[in-house]
């Protein structure tokens, strides 16, 4: 039998196989800009194109997501309670009167079937209609509820920033997690009132009454930094 003997060139290159390689889609080592954008949309548009590698897809979806993570955990929530974003005054004739009906559905969370607006409305010295109504979420920016009996009256997470409640009666209301900042508080009365999470941000506060009131420590701390609070207001509330 023949034997043939050739010899044989091997060539290596600095990869490990010198097989040819298939044609990839290869991503940019740099970036413009140091910020990248990613596009993210519900559209086929993002996946239409059959030359994307799998591995491209799943960079980008990985990407959505962090940037998606990062643009939440980011926000301040100081700011948004600061600065709420209010919705337009109501064009409702009689929306001042819904204060007499109040919220029907009545949430502590302050949901509503509509909403409560009664910004600028004035109550003054209202002794019959607000007494136990329940106005989760009002809007009372700029109102007037000067001298008003508000006993057993439910404002949970209502806006007040800016509203007037000189002398009212607030004894056995609910009144948790309400602005009142640069509120005018004056000779109010919390007698038994609920005040949890509440702000006083710039609010007038002289001679109200806190007998009883319920309310978190750290709500107090933050409440004794108002520096209108009378001594006795003050002793009531513990602050130091």
């Amino acid at each position: 039998m023949a034997m043939l003997s050739a010899p044989l060139s091997l060539k290596f290159s600095s990869s490990r196989h010198s097989f040819p390689q298939p044609h990839r889609t290869l991503l940019p080592t740099r970036l413009a800009s140091t910020h990248p954008i990613f596009t993210c949309s519900a559209s086929s548009d993002c996946s239409s194109s059959k030359d994307i590698s799998s591995q491209f897809k799943e960079l980008r979806n990985v990407a959505c997501g962090v940037l998606a993570v990062w643009a939440i955990t980011t926000a301040s929530p100081v700011d948004a309670a600061a600065n709420p974003r209010l919705p337009p005054l109501s064009t409702d004739p009689e929306r001042c009167e819904r204060a007499f009906v109040g919220n029907t559905i009545g949430q502590a969370n302050g949901v509503y079937d509509k909403a409560i607006d009664l910004r600028f409305c004035d109550y003054t010295n209202e002794k019959n209609n607000l007494k136990g109504k329940t106005l989760s979420a009002a809007l009372m920016s700029g109102a007037k509820f000067d001298g008003a009996d508000m006993t057993e009256v439910v404002m949970s997470k209502a806006y007040a920033v800016g509203a007037s409640f000189k002398g009212v009666d607030f004894s056995n209301a609910v009144l948790d997690r309400v602005n009142f900042g640069k509120a005018n508080l004056q000779g109010v009365s919390f007698r038994n009132t609920v005040l949890s999470g509440s702000t006083f941000d710039d609010a007038q506060l002289e001679d109200a009454i806190f007998e009883d009131t319920i309310i978190g420590y750290i709500d107090i701390q933050k409440l004794c930094l108002n520096k209108t609070i009378s001594n006795d207001g003050r002793d009531a509330l513990g602050c130091r």
